[in-house]
């Protein structure tokens, strides 16, 4: 019987084991293969009787366990064989069924992976499309890998490794510490204090190692931390040994010797000491080299951005100071022409005073910087320069128009700048004058400084030396009271105290415009000086307190400003200042106040007046410029209701495009139409020499060789001389005509006329600044050399074209001279009868001599072109014999008309008579009375003036048009920098008042956004 345990197995798990193993053998019932356990269990729950056990246990062992069938009895005789192969078996079958369970685990594990999939596959299609969304993101994120080399950064940044080099060696650095203890307590060995201290000092020391590895730059700190520690502990045990009473002085006894392991430490601790101070240097150094590193790889990148931000990214907006927006609004309003009695009354400081009397140095002194140009007693400053102080972190300067930064704290870039302010000031002054009212606007930051707006004006003269303008005082006065005149301006009086009190200027013209002294702030400078040569220091007193000028102030001060020497630094003059003061009997004697001496207290009172007078004024000046914009928008409402509010600026780049499309419609201007034109123009400029110079002395001769004889002399003689000058003096015109031709034809109903004069004015300044290519003159002479030697006409069409161009010039010559005839003979009878109107003495004798001349030609048809003197005399006799006094200058110019009808007529005819001719023309007019050079010449003309045009037109389309496209370009980009010029060729109220509207907007946004600030500071 099977055993299992301490029971007997139920009747399934009989059936699982084979009965005749042989064998008994307990296995408990927790080794059981899994699923025998499963049909244990639930047969041995099983209480239904009426179910036989054996058919439930082979139903759940059939369907679910698919175990093998019982395996055939061994045969007979096998012996103890057969027990071991039973055994082996069913470690086979164990096998097998572990085996199988892996496979029921990857499966498991295969559907759920798939079920994982699939859900995941869901819950993203269930996801919104955020594609449609990447237009929050900027364009330059996604373009930034386009311009920034992201693997070229990563391989420029150091690795780990490095890194980890740079680190110093703990291990060692704690062992140069200890040393370092060492060293310090065997030196004061004697103070207990010390050793605490240091017992301490390396406790703090283990509790800070775990610092060390926050960073270089941690550790570097902590070092010198822990040195100038040791090196405090060392002083105070150094002070407690000196507090306490020497001891008793032993007897004299010889030095001691130092032992020979003694002097091996010294030397080593030595040594220790300096290598610890090298790796110190060395760790320093390589961070040093790192950071320069990172630094100029920032500024590569840096210059990617900008680059990247002009092309059309938005460049992040800077916070700028208070102070800054209220100077931006002063620059507007410098440049503003005010109308509608709108002025600017917004508060700035005004520094006016003698010439020489100091007021350079004392803005010097409150800006804390000599950033002026400096002379000897001559004029420096030659026009107004507005300073806007503010506070920063770095003393520099910088002009409103520039970008460049001047460091003002080294004396390479002060000097720069005090020559960059003469220069503007010279290159503001106008040819003939000495001072110029054009403001120079400068920005000045630096720790310290008080904030506010300075404006220092010309010192006022009494006289007009050699050298200056006539008009220089006049000026000086008009600019410094156009400033003064401001009610809202506070005015800087500076008097020089070393010179007598009445020399002064300044004070009478400072006493008319502000009488009351509500805005003015009396300086007192060189006082040293003053006291130093006055007989009686009283005055200073009275000056100071007022009572010495007419003039009234809000405060009276009094300033030293250097001791006159041009090298002296700001740090100098203010401790020379300080010390004056400090030892003046002025004070001493209470003759000044404290808080009316130094220019630092004048700096902090001007800063406080200059702020109280803007926030008493600068909303109502905001209410002012809405007014105005208020009536400027009306204005344009009414007047202007369909036009866009543009700007000069805006219009002359508006008539800039328009200019350039004319030009570069030349470009499409088809080679026929030129070629015509030039074809026309230049036998219009040609053709009278040709007829007059050429052909008619050519046709007087009585052969046709002396015809072509003298018809190839001419033409050779104008090749060399006149023709290629007349056909580029043709194409230029023609290029001229076009060009004005298309900026003509541009005009429609989109067409502004307040763009005409500046359209003219820049193709008249682009024609004389064009020049023609000479070069082409030389191969265009060879050109048409070659094809007036050409005689070979090879084809019908164009002899009967040459004709036709013969027959087309001798119609218009012959009706141009009978035009002549007809103004010199006056009217006829029937002109006389219809128009009522008769002939004036001088026509009536023309008339008579015509007669008589035609009578001549009439007997003599083949008669030269010239009169003989004897034909005179007989014509003149004839028409004296009629009561005709004629001169003979008269018959002669009479004749020459005559003959020249006459002869036009008969070529006419014998044009006529060459029209068959071309066959004659073959045979070289062989055994023919009909011969026809004229019509070859006209053909050699004609052919001429085709290869002329030809010439010329590639010429002007391949260079010159390309040419004044650029011409034009120069000139309206020297227009768009010339302001005087631009405001002379765009004119009109139009265009003033979308200038004072595009001003008023823009004073009124930055005075909001400077009241907006100002309330946020309050």
């Amino acid at each position: 019987m099977l055993r299992v345990g301490s029971k007997a197995t139920c009747m399934a798990c009989r059936n699982l084991v084979s009965t005749n193993m042989g064998v008994r053998f307990r296995v408990p019932l927790q080794k059981l293969h899994p699923l025998s356990r499963a049909i244990h269990h639930r047969y041995s729950g099983n209480t239904n009787p009426q179910r036989p056990p054996h058919r439930t246990a082979a139903r759940y062992f059939t369907s679910m366990s698919r175990l093998p069938m019982r395996p055939p009895k061994p045969p007979p005789g096998s012996g103890g064989r057969g027990h071991q192969q039973q055994r082996n078996f069913w470690v086979a079958r164990l096998a097998a069924r572990l085996l199988r369970l892996r496979y029921i685990l990857l499966g498991s594990a295969v559907g759920g992976g798939y079920t994982a999939k699939k859900t995941y596959d869901e819950w993203k299609d269930m996801l919104p499309d955020f594609s449609e969304y990447n237009w929050v993101i900027p364009d330059f994120v996604w373009e930034l890998s386009e311009h920034i080399d992201f693997d070229k950064l990563a391989r420029a940044l150091p690795e780990i490794e490095e890194i980890t080099k740079l680190l110093p060696d703990l291990d060692k650095i704690g062992e140069n510490f200890t040393f370092l203890k060492s060293l310090l307590s065997s030196e004061t060995s004697g103070d207990p204090p010390l050793k605490t201290t240091d017992s301490s000092a390396a406790s703090t020391q283990e509790g800070s190692d775990k610092q060390y590895k926050k960073g270089l730059l941690g550790e570097l700190i902590l070092i010198q931390q822990q040195i100038q520690r040791h090196e405090e502990e060392v002083r105070r045990a150094a002070a407690a040994n000196s507090a306490r009473p020497p001891p008793p002085e032993p007897a004299p006894s010889p030095p001691p010797n130092p032992s020979p392991p003694q002097q091996k430490r010294k030397s080593s601790d030595k040594e220790k000491v300096d290598q610890l101070q090298e790796e110190l240097l060395r760790t320093q150094l390589k961070y040093q080299r790192m950071l320069e590193r990172l630094e100029k790889e920032n500024k590569e990148l840096r210059k990617v951005v900008l680059q990247k931000d002009d092309k059309g990214i938005h460049q992040r907006k800077v916070k700028k100071s208070l102070i800054d927006l209220y100077s931006e609004v002063l620059d507007i309003l410098s440049d503003y022409d005010a109308n509608y009695n709108t002025q600017d009354h917004l508060p700035r400081v005004v520094v006016v005073g003698d010439q020489s009397a100091g007021k350079t140095s004392v803005l010097e002194m409150i800006a804390q910087a000599r950033i002026f140009p400096r002379g000897s007693g001559e004029m420096m400053t030659r026009s107004p320069v507005k300073v806007t102080l503010s506070e920063g972190p770095h003393h520099v300067a910088m002009f409103k128009d520039s970008g460049r930064e001047f460091d003002l704290t080294k004396e390479e870039d002060l000097a720069a700048l005090r020559h960059e302010i003469e220069l503007r000031m010279r290159k503001s002054v106008k040819e003939g004058q000495t001072v110029s009212s054009e403001t120079i606007s400068l920005s000045v930051k630096g720790p310290g400084i008080q904030r506010m707006v300075l404006v220092d004006l010309p010192g006022v003269i009494s006289t007009v030396t050699t050298g200056m303008a006539s008009d220089t005082k006049e000026t000086i006065f008009s600019i410094s009271k156009a400033y003064m005149q401001n009610p809202n301006a506070i005015i800087l009086c500076i008097q020089d105290g070393s010179v007598d009190a009445e020399r002064s200027i300044v004070t009478d013209l400072v006493s008319q415009m502000d009488p009351q002294g509500k805005r003015t702030i009396f300086v007192l400078t060189k006082v040293d000086l003053a006291e130093k040569n006055l007989a009686s220091p009283s005055r200073i007193q009275q000056i100071v307190e007022g009572k010495l000028f007419p003039m009234k102030a809000l405060g009276y001060f009094a300033v030293v400003t250097g001791k006159g020497s041009t090298g002296e630094s700001i740090d100098s003059i203010k401790d020379y200042e300080e010390d004056f003061f400090q030892n003046s009997r002025l004070l001493r004697d209470g003759m000044l106040k404290a808080h009316q001496v130094t220019t630092k207290n004048l700096s902090l009172a001007v800063s406080d007046c200059f702020w109280k007078m803007v926030r008493e004024s600068v909303e109502q000046q905001a209410d002012v410029f809405k007014a105005s914009r208020f009536n400027l928008e009306t204005e344009w409402k009414n007047n202007y209701p369909r036009l866009r509010e543009l700007d000069r600026n805006e219009l002359f780049e508006k008539a800039k495009n328009e200019i350039l499309d004319e030009v570069i419609s030349l470009s499409q201007v088809t080679p026929q139409h030129w070629e015509a034109i030039l074809q026309k123009k230049l036998w219009e400029r040609v053709s009278t020499h040709v007829i007059e110079n050429i052909y008619l002395p050519a046709a007087q001769t009585m052969d046709s060789g002396t015809f072509n004889t003298t018809v190839d002399i001419k033409l050779k003689q104008w090749t060399d001389k006149q023709l290629p000058y007349k056909a580029l003096e043709v194409a230029w015109e023609t290029l001229q005509e076009e060009f004005a031709r298309f900026m003509a034809e541009y005009k429609g109903k989109d067409q502004d006329d307040i763009f005409d004069k500046l359209k003219e004015a820049v193709k008249d300044e682009s024609i004389k600044r064009h020049k023609w290519n000479e070069r082409a003159m030389d191969s265009l002479r060879v050109i048409q050399h070659n094809a007036l030697e050409d005689r070979s006409i090879t084809d019908k069409p164009q002899w009967d074209a040459a004709i036709q161009f013969m027959e087309e010039t001798l119609h218009s010559r012959l009706k141009d001279t009978e035009s002549v005839i007809r103004d010199m003979v006056g009217p006829d009878w029937k002109q006389r009868w219809m128009n009522w109107t008769n002939r004036t003495p001088d026509q009536h004798i023309r008339n008579e001599t015509k007669t008589e001349l035609e009578r001549l030609l009439k007997l003599h048809d083949d008669h030269t072109a010239y009169l003989a003197n004897d034909e005179v005399t007989t014509v003149r006799k004839n028409l004296e014999g009629r009561g005709v006094e004629v001169d003979p200058v008269l018959i002669k110019d009479t004749w020459h008309q005559l003959y020249r009808r006459h002869f036009l007529q008969n070529a006419l005819g014998h044009c006529n008579l060459c029209k068959r001719g071309f066959y004659y023309y073959q045979r070289h007019f062989v055994d023919s009375e009909l011969e026809c050079n004229d019509v070859v010449l006209f053909w050699r003309i004609q052919r001429m003036l085709v290869i002329t045009a030809n010439t010329l037109r590639q010429q002007l389309t391949n260079t010159e048009v390309r040419r004044l496209e650029k011409n034009v370009k120069e000139v309206l980009d020297d227009f768009g920098e010339d302001l005087e010029r631009k405001s002379q060729l765009i004119t009109g109220r139009r265009v003033q008042l979308a200038e004072d509207l595009k001003k008023v907007r823009e004073i009124q946004e930055k005075l909001e956004a400077f009241i907006e600030a100002l309330h946020k500071e309050k």
